[in-house]
């Protein structure tokens, strides 16, 4: 009975509290003015149409460098998990012949989709997220078709850390020149793609940025399912 009262009386405290707050917000009035503001500004400011791809590289690039960080913690987190063990793949049976052909020929068609997805996020709905994901989808064709496919792992890790790291110097560049990280000095200071503004060759840095998170996103995801889908093996 105590353990009820007290649930009952903390949740009326806390319900006491919220119905406070929410009675200071103006009611029927627009309290959307953060995203007003982008919506106002977004081309003039960073050059692209998708308002919101611009918004996740540009205004809140930052954060993205952490959603970023946290898959490549991810991978690293897979990989440790299973390193120790001698894991290699166990398939017996190849796909069918129509999952071979259709792999064989859809292949190159879904990398370059995905590369298109993220060259041009800033003119259409895209990113390097899902571009990423496209290419890593990719290689899983490859692997459900082909027994004895691995992805270059050496070719992976050094793609991996160099687009990285090619992130943060974009950054810090922008640190160096416009006095915040990711400042856009592609757009602000060079005023490259000023008449382009819906064409690819404008939005500043922002294709670059998502052509390294493709590639990044792409790598850490094909890591990830090749560690998934090998198996443990006895010495």
């Amino acid at each position: 009975m105590l353990k009820r009262a007290l649930a009952i009386i903390s949740l009326l405290i806390i319900g006491y509290w919220l119905a406070q707050g929410l009675a200071g917000v103006p009611f029927g009035e627009d309290k959307m003015l953060v995203g007003q503001y982008y919506l106002d500004h977004v081309k003039e400011q960073t050059g692209a149409v998708n308002a919101v791809t611009a918004i996740v590289v540009n205004y809140r690039g930052f954060d993205t460098l952490g959603e970023v960080t946290v898959l490549f913690i991810a991978s690293t987190g897979v990989g440790a998990l299973l390193w120790r063990k001698k894991r290699e793949r166990t398939a017996k049976t190849e796909g069918s012949i129509v999952l071979t052909t259709g792999t064989r020929l859809l292949v190159p068609f879904v990398m370059l989709f995905g590369v298109y997805i993220f060259i041009y996020g800033h003119l259409t709905p895209g990113g390097g997220f899902p571009g990423g994901a496209t290419i890593a989808t990719a290689f899983l064709l490859l692997y459900m078709a082909f027994i004895t496919y691995e992805i270059p792992h050496k070719a992976f890790e050094k793609t991996e850390g160099i687009v990285g790291m090619a992130y943060v110097l974009v950054g810090l560049i922008g640190l160096a020149i416009g006095g915040y990280f990711l400042y856009d000095w592609i757009w602000q200071d060079w005023k490259l793609g000023v008449d382009n503004i819906g064409r690819l060759l404008s939005g500043g840095f922002i294709p670059i940025i998502y052509t390294i998170i493709g590639l990044k996103v792409g790598t850490e995801l094909s890591g990830i399912i090749d560690n998934m889908l090998k198996e443990e093996v006895s010495e």
